[in-house]
């Protein structure tokens, strides 16, 4: 008999996860390489081993901040243990979003041709 499991269950712990890491940045991480961190996604592996946390952040170098929060990632990981009531809590791997920073350059661009566009009307 197949044991029945929840398809979703997945994005359920991918959202907690979420929401405890951004909780957990905010309130318990006192390393000066990481400011305001918002976390964007996270994706969980169907075995639950893995967890990719993509983020991004107003101010600071991105790549310093990615690899605090990767240096990190142990110590927040036995924290979401003891906030996390499932089997196996994922390892961390942080990852920067750039999609805000595509957004904005799309968004220049944009605006760069419709300036254009304007004049040669």
């Amino acid at each position: 008999m197949k044991k029945s499991t929840k398809p979703n269950r997945s994005y359920q712990i991918a959202d907690q996860i979420q929401r405890d890491l951004t909780e957990l940045i905010a309130r318990e991480l006192k390393d000066p390489r990481v400011g305001m961190v918002t976390i964007s996604a996270v994706e969980v592996t169907p075995d639950y081993a893995h967890a990719k946390v993509f983020f991004s952040i107003l101010v600071g170098d991105a790549q310093e901040t990615e690899d605090a929060l990767n240096q990190a990632a142990g110590f927040l990981r036995n924290h979401l243990f003891k906030r996390l009531h499932i089997h196996t809590v994922p390892t961390l791997h942080f990852h920067f979003d750039r999609t805000t920073e595509r957004a904005a350059d799309m968004n220049a661009l944009i605006a760069k041709a419709v300036s254009s566009r304007s004049k040669d009307d």
